[in-house]
Formats: C-alpha cells, sequence, structure tokens
C-alpha cells in the first residue's frame, strides 16, 4: 500500500519561511517524479513544484518560483520543500505527490493527505 505522510507546515507571518516533508512508503519511491501541489480555501488544487527521479531537474509554479525550493532523498523516500518569503496567499492545504514527471501537473499517481500552511499578513 502506497503512503505518503506529510509533515511540518503551519503558522507564519508574512516574509518567514517554512519547510514541509513528504516521507512515502509502499514504493520504489526513486522510480518517480516527486512533488507538490496545494489547494486553498474555495480555490481548486494548483501545482506547485516537481522533480525529477534523481532530483536533476526541477519545476515550478511561476507564483512561487524563486521563493520555494523543492529536494528530495531518495536514500529516504522523502521529498523537501522549503518556503521562503512566505504571502498571505500562500496560505494552503499542500499535498505531497508521486508520479510521472511527463503528465506530473496534470495527473500524478499518489497523493498524500495534506498538511495545512497558514500564513498571516
Amino acid at each position: 500500500q502506497v503512503q505518503l505522510v506529510e509533515s511540518g507546515g503551519g503558522l507564519a507571518q508574512a516574509g518567514d519561511s517554512l519547510s514541509v516533508t513528504c516521507a512515502a512508503s509502499g514504493l520504489t519511491f526513486s522510480n518517480y517524479a516527486a512533488g507538490w501541489f496545494r489547494q486553498a480555501p474555495g480555490k481548486e488544487r494548483e501545482f506547485v513544484a516537481v522533480l525529477t527521479r534523481s532530483g536533476g531537474r526541477t519545476d515550478y509554479a511561476d507564483s512561487v518560483r524563486g521563493r520555494f525550493t523543492i529536494s528530495r532523498d531518495n536514500a529516504k523516500s522523502t521529498v523537501y520543500l522549503q518556503m521562503n518569503s512566505l504571502k498571505p496567499e500562500d496560505t494552503a492545504v499542500y499535498y505531497c505527490a508521486t508520479g510521472s514527471w511527463a503528465v506530473f501537473s496534470r495527473r500524478p499517481d499518489y497523493w498524500g493527505q495534506g498538511t495545512q500552511v497558514t500564513v498571516s499578513p
């Protein structure tokens, strides 16, 4: 059974930094691209960031590029998202996902349960 378990996040003020972590199990993590989506209240879930199986290539949503950094540790089956210069509009539930690089932003294979990030002005 595949499980993706997010941790971290929480409360922050605008300009602060936070990080979220996702630990994967039940799959060969290094065989999958991994990344993050988010869903703000009243909005659709949106792509945030992804990196390839090896971590050698990344892609970001325009709204977070230059502020967020994604990384992974295949030995620990873990993917990370470092969020800097947070803005109130970054407030959302952040979801970890794994899947194919080519279609990741449209159709990941597996999802985590989500972790809340709240940024106050």
